[in-house]
């Protein structure tokens, strides 16, 4: 299999991916269980390489994938603003890899390995 499941059916699998790259490109760190962290490095790279190509289908194709209503009156407009006007030019000179992983201990309620999913600067 070319992916992890993660106990979740496709559309349950595909509305945390939406969330948690929404929340990616919002605060540029998250907190997150490694097998999720490791599905999610190949969407949000996609993410930031569509916005790094910066036309309107780009732009489009984005608005499909990021949360629609995002907590804290952060609205979907601001994400994907944020992720072609700020995140795109920064890494305007690298080929990929824009995320990181960083251990940090296991959870302490089942110990499930915990991580930091962030951009790289």
């Amino acid at each position: 299999m070319a992916y992890s499941k993660l106990g979740r059916n496709s559309s349950a699998r595909k509305a945390l991916f939406r969330d948690l790259v929404t929340d990616l490109i919002i605060h540029e760190r998250i907190e997150t269980t490694e097998s999720k962290a490791k599905e999610l490095r190949s969407i949000a790279d996609k993410m930031i390489t569509l916005a790094k190509r910066g036309d309107l289908h780009a732009r489009r194709q984005v608005a499909a994938f990021v949360r629609k209503e995002v907590a804290n009156a952060e609205t979907n407009q601001d994400a994907i603003q944020k992720l072609f006007d700020t995140i795109a030019p920064r890494f305007s000179e690298r080929q990929g890899g824009y995320t990181r992983i960083l251990k940090i201990g296991p959870r302490r309620g089942d110990g499930a390995p915990m991580v930091y999913l962030e951009l790289v600067e």
